[in-house]
């Protein structure tokens, strides 16, 4: 078993909120008058584009930097940097032609900016968590041997033709190919600029480059507060109405709140009494983010999570409908899924997890046969009680849903205890990657409207597997929907994906609770924010503040 911590209290983390950066809240909002004041519920953890791995980071990424495709307002992959693209008759072969574009220190964007970055993508002495959207979804040509170390990163299957010429070859057809084109991961990089800037890359202004609608002008590491300006260079300024964005990190929901009524913040979230309070201003909007939180429990280092009877019995003691509706109170969806709802539409057009009864003898809000389960997997076990420990997010609203689930398994499950530990996003996300954990509480949003984007994190040893979990049949069934003959078969291929997402939910892999909805207040002269469930929750490209 993996080092445990102690755990810690819940401390209010309101005093952390303003001034840890030393640039306050009020200098910020006072940048620009029509500014929109954004409120954010975790820091940024990286302003890199092939190392960011949470929403946050994705956001504001993307608030200076374009892909070679973007999003439209119903979520279509669209041109950005790529001016035209040509597909190959037999689906391998991307060609993109490049615009005229420049980053934020004159050089022009190039088709070098891209080989550049996907080969930092896949470059095992980089270690991207994001390297596998390359290889095992993107299916770039030998991604998958630069990242196992067999081949090296200048044989990978993106080419500069010329300065605005980019062709990328693929091992077969992917008919998401496109989108994953405004994932960050696949942002472009300028070689030199990141060179002369070092290990300091997106720690500062001075050291990020923007290619984007806005330029990022005031930020440091784990900022509470930063600013970002309109680009006047940007290739496609006449769009991009707001002056600025300014960003706030509040992780008190009633802390954000107030900054909203007292006029601080023009959007921010709320959870829980805070809807009961506002749930009949017009400024309220409920809207799908696309997250699935969950319970991940560690299979390799805790023999007792080891033992599946242990496992169904504490995903079958959750009460998801109280979470939802008497926690939250935003919006969220209680799942009972391995990949969530509303997201992903299958070859008839239908929501890939829009029956969420297909797994109920394994994954219910079923007390009694909890029970059972529970009773069984002691037994075998040779125990009569267990403790464990979950890590949580220093933020307001994991730590209430953390609370009501330790309430739940204690109550159903007897001889069970378990201790929250309390961290920061950033430090929770690390043990869990490092499996310095037994439960973590967590999230997944999905990176591209398919379910791979989820039932690809549970193949022996991803990045995204925190159980370690490993399941030959599986990984066998993902390689037929991935490059073998379903690659091209939709009917086929989505009929294998509900066979490898029943081994999941079979297996206990994790504990789905539900799919994430966010409880808006947006102020009512603010107009033209676009919400993603996919990649980029939020876009600011077309937004508008009235004065």
């Amino acid at each position: 078993m993996k080092k445990t911590r102690k755990a810690v209290a819940f401390l209010t983390v309101s005093a952390l909120v303003l001034g840890m950066t030393g640039v306050s809240t009020t200098a910020l909002a006072d940048v620009g008058a029509s500014d929109l004041n954004i409120m954010l519920e975790t820091p940024v953890e990286s302003l890199d584009p092939q190392i960011a791995t949470d929403g946050t980071s994705f956001e504001v990424i993307a608030d200076f930097t374009d892909g070679l495709m973007q999003m439209d307002a119903d979520g279509k992959a669209v041109e950005a940097l790529a001016e035209s693209y040509e597909l190959s008759d037999d689906g391998l072969t991307y060609t993109f032609h490049l615009r005229d574009a420049s980053w934020s220190n004159g050089d022009p964007v190039t088709a070098a900016d891209f080989v550049f970055a996907w080969q930092r993508a896949v470059d095992p002495d980089v270690a991207s968590e994001y390297s596998y959207m390359l290889s095992d979804i993107g299916q770039v040509v030998n991604a998958a041997e630069i990242i196992a170390g067999e081949k090296d990163k200048s044989e990978l299957g993106v080419t500069a033709v010329d300065d605005k010429t980019l062709e990328v070859q693929l091992n077969v057809p992917v008919s998401y190919f496109l989108s994953l084109m405004y994932f960050p991961a696949f942002y472009p990089v300028n070689q030199a600029f990141f060179e002369s800037v070092g290990d300091t890359f997106g720690t500062s202004p001075e050291t990020t480059l923007s290619n984007g609608a806005f330029v990022i002008d005031t930020y440091e590491p784990a900022a509470t507060a930063f600013h970002l300006t309109r680009n006047e260079n940007y290739w496609d300024a006449d769009r991009v109405q707001l002056p600025g964005l300014n960003y706030q990190v509040i992780q008190d929901s009633q802390q954000a709140l107030m900054s909203y009524q007292s006029g601080d913040l023009d959007m921010t979230l709320v959870n829980g009494e805070q809807v009961d309070q506002v749930k009949e201003d017009p400024c309220f909007q409920t809207i799908g983010a696309g997250y699935l939180w969950y319970v991940s429990p560690n299979m390799a280092s805790v023999p007792e999570l080891d033992n599946l009877n242990i496992r169904l019995a504490m995903t079958m003691a959750i009460n998801r409908v109280d979470i939802t509706e008497n926690v939250l109170k935003d919006g969220s969806i209680p799942t009972y899924t391995a990949v969530p709802l509303q997201f992903a539409a299958g070859p008839d057009g239908s929501d890939f997890s829009a029956d969420q009864t297909l797994y109920t003898d394994v994954c219910a809000d079923d007390a009694e046969k909890a029970a059972e389960y529970w009773a069984a997997g002691l037994e075998e076990l040779g125990i009569s009680e267990l403790s464990l420990e979950m890590v949580v997010d220093a933020d307001d609203a994991p730590q209430k849903v953390a609370q009501v689930l330790k309430e739940q398994w204690e109550t159903t499950l007897p001889g069970l205890t378990v201790d929250l530990v309390i961290e920061p996003k950033k430090q929770r996300v690390e043990d869990m990657q490092n499996g310095d954990f037994q439960l973590g509480l967590t999230r997944w949003g999905p990176d591209y409207a398919d379910p791979m984007t989820y039932l690809g994190m549970w193949i022996t040893d991803n990045n995204n597997n925190y159980g370690l979990w490993s399941n030959a049949d599986y990984d066998a069934i993902i390689d037929e929907c991935t490059t073998g003959d379903l690659c091209t078969d939709a009917e086929g291929r989505w009929a294998r994906l509900y066979d490898a997402q029943k081994i999941v939910m079979d297996e206990a892999v994790i504990y789905p609770l539900y799919t994430q909805a966010n409880a808006e207040m947006m102020s009512a002269n603010v107009t033209g924010v676009e919400f993603h469930p996919v990649a980029l929750n939020r876009v600011y490209k077309n937004a508008a503040k009235a004065e």
